[in-house]
């Protein structure tokens, strides 16, 4: 084995399931949660097709109802994936959440019940095995044009499925799509009501779920068993969107968390935060990335930031040697950053502007190159075999070769917008369309 592919492993098995065996989870064979099995945007196993169109490649398309943004997972034959559903029926005037007068907001709340429902798709028909309603409300506030009320990524440890619609509340399903518990965790008052879109994240018996918001923002783990809170912790943080990413490099467990005002990293069994440092730019929504050695945190709103941090850090290390690196250019606004072979790529803020950093001086390999046929991305992009899937606004997807330059190997394009980020496992590749759900196969 390679350093790096040992390396890689080492952080999977981190993330507490087993391989293989006993109704527990092999993550290389799987996509089971945001940004894949090693939570970095690659599938070592992967090896999914090159080209493809509406007509080319297309092992299935389904029609998803409503209006989502949420990437699909994949374990085993399951595909998961979360939608919400205007379903028209109006509320009466009682039944409306009442505004918040301390929040200027951009939005409107509807007036109307939206379903927030889970699929199970079967990954080699295209059939839909269950649906479930998990609730049926009426938003609080309202969503950013681009945005849905579907924007988490769900997780499976292989067992259960964890699913979080935000303020409308965290949900535990079996695979066989049987609910096991509910937790609320309170109304997310958004920046300027643009919307929620944390995914949770598991290790072992705790689910921890990050709350930052307008006011009173939070982190919480809860018991994956019961739902309950184990701990909970203030935060001095505004709206973010950032996914933690809980990794245990030297024996403890830590959840990396990325915002404005600070990179935080918690002791995932009590809370307490091990280290933290300042850098990051506003509205942070990209999540962060690791190796065993170190954590890479990206932003790009208002400002470029992207930081390689120590993972053996403690206390505050803002300004220290403890940050390795820091680097202020042609860093993305929504998309995560991928890391595969001691690369960091990244587009600038929305658009196909593409960056690719050494990861141990981050020095530029490639600077801010031109992607052409591409205009601008909120997908992250994913690797496998060798090479780099980028996925834009408008369907197309180009595929380029994991190199030190610009290689375009192919460009595919699909009637259907895409913001969802890809999930590959083995010789496929899936596409989350504003309308439907594209399994893509060599035939």
């Amino acid at each position: 084995m390679t350093k790096l592919f040992l390396a890689v492993c080492h952080l999977c098995f981190l993330s507490g399931f087993a391989i293989g065996g006993n109704g527990t989870l092999a993550p290389l064979d799987n996509w089971h949660q945001w940004r894949g099995p090693l939570a970095t945007g690659v599938a070592p196993k992967g090896d999914p097709p090159i080209r493809w169109d509406e007509k080319t490649n297309i092992r299935w398309k389904v029609a998803i109802p409503g209006l989502g943004s949420s990437s699909p997972i994949v374990c085993g034959d399951q595909v998961f994936i979360t939608t919400a559903i205007d379903t028209k029926r109006m509320a009466d005037a009682a039944d409306l959440p009442k505004a918040d007068p301390r929040f200027n907001k951009r939005t409107n709340a509807p007036n109307t019940y939206h379903q927030f429902v889970v699929f199970s798709i079967d990954r080699r028909t295209g059939e839909i095995q269950w649906r479930q309603v998990a609730t049926e409300q009426v938003p609080h506030e309202g969503h950013h044009p681009t945005h849905s009320y579907a924007a988490a990524s769900p997780f499976t440890d292989g067992k259960f499925l964890y699913v979080s619609f935000g303020s409308r509340g965290i949900f535990c399903f079996d695979l066989g799509g049987k609910l096991q518990w509910k937790t609320e965790l309170g109304l997310m008052q958004t920046r300027l009501g643009w919307g929620e879109g944390i995914s949770p994240v598991v290790h072992g018996d705790t689910l921890l779920m990050n709350w930052d918001q307008e006011a009173g923002s939070f982190i919480a783990a809860l018991d994956v068993k019961s739902g309950k809170i184990k701990w909970k912790k203030d935060r001095d943080e505004l709206t973010s969107w950032a996914t933690p990413l809980i990794v245990s490099p030297h024996g403890r467990t830590q959840a990396v968390v990325s915002a404005t005002k600070k990179v935080r990293s918690y002791d995932l069994a009590t809370g307490e935060v091990i280290w933290e440092c300042a850098g990051q730019t506003t509205n942070v929504i990209p999540s962060p990335v690791a190796n065993d050695k170190v954590v890479f945190c990206v932003s790009g709103y208002q400002g470029s930031a992207a930081y390689a941090i120590s993972l053996d850090a403690v206390n505050d290390i803002s300004g220290t040697d403890k940050v390795f690196w820091k680097y202020d250019r042609g860093t993305p606004y929504v998309p995560s950053p991928l890391l595969i072979g001691g690369r960091l790529y990244f587009t600038q803020s929305n658009n196909a502007l593409l960056t690719s950093l050494d990861t141990a001086t981050g020095k530029p390999l490639i600077d801010r190159e031109r992607l052409p046929g591409l205009s601008s991305f909120y997908a992250s992009p994913v690797a496998a075999a060798g090479r780099i899937y980028l996925t834009g606004r408008d369907g197309t997807v180009l595929v380029i070769k994991q190199a030190d330059k610009l290689e375009i190997l192919s460009t595919n394009h699909l009637e259907d917008p895409m913001d969802a980020s890809p999930a590959i496992v083995g010789k496929q590749i899936f596409l989350r369309g504003k309308d439907h759900l594209y399994c893509i196969q060599e035939k």
